[in-house]
């Protein structure tokens, strides 16, 4: 029998792991296409991608096919994300101009583990490059406490996951991750480029 994205999105708000995953690779080019049509801009593009797939985990349940179709639902939401995103920028440059106190507070020490720590000494577009290489459930734990700085109990409630479901996808995430950053490294190694000194610490064991 062909399953449809409805069905999926019933059983993401079951809890099915596997259906998130089939939701995701079938519409999340879709989703970044939106968010970068409003945003104009590739990373913001991606952050709000990663957003709204944390939002459906949270909301699966709520779609109701008779008020629409499935990509319907998931426009409303990009251009939900991307316009707070648009109004947040211009409150910033409206700081910048008037002198406004810009203090980094994104990376105010509020993370939850050394290993997450860790990731505010890369570069963020390497970090971004890299999530798009491991599973989709463990790119969600690891951006929604890295880059939405989401203590586990809130992670796990917006994925509608256990905590110890969450942990555990943060913990494989980071495997994963480092994985994927020492294979980059070492390809620009090869290159002829600097491999990064705190790769070398051994600070992510």
């Amino acid at each position: 029998m062909e399953e449809h994205p409805a069905e999926w999105l019933k059983e993401i708000a079951e809890g099915s792991a596997a259906a998130f995953n089939r939701f995701y690779d079938a519409f999340a080019p879709m989703v970044y296409r939106l968010s970068e049509h409003w945003l104009k801009d590739a990373l913001e593009a991606e952050d709000v991608c990663q957003e709204v797939f944390i939002e459906v985990m949270q909301k699966a349940g709520q779609y109701d096919p008779e008020r629409g179709s499935v990509e319907a639902w998931l426009a409303v939401r990009v251009r939900s994300r991307a316009m707070d995103r648009l109004r947040k920028k211009q409150r910033v440059a409206a700081m910048e101009q008037t002198g406004g106190d810009l203090s980094e507070s994104h990376w105010a020490g509020q993370l939850e583990s050394a290993e997450l720590e860790a990731f505010r000494h890369l570069d963020r577009e390497r970090i971004r490059h890299a999530l798009g290489s491991i599973p989709p459930l463990q790119r969600m734990a690891l951006y929604g406490s890295y880059i939405m700085q989401l203590s586990h109990r809130e992670l796990a409630d917006r994925m509608q996951k256990p905590v110890g479901t969450v942990k555990s996808l943060i913990r494989y995430g980071i495997r994963n991750l480092r994985g994927q950053l020492q294979e980059n490294q070492a390809k620009q190694a090869a290159n002829g480029g600097e491999p990064h000194a705190f790769m070398e610490t051994g600070k992510w064991e």
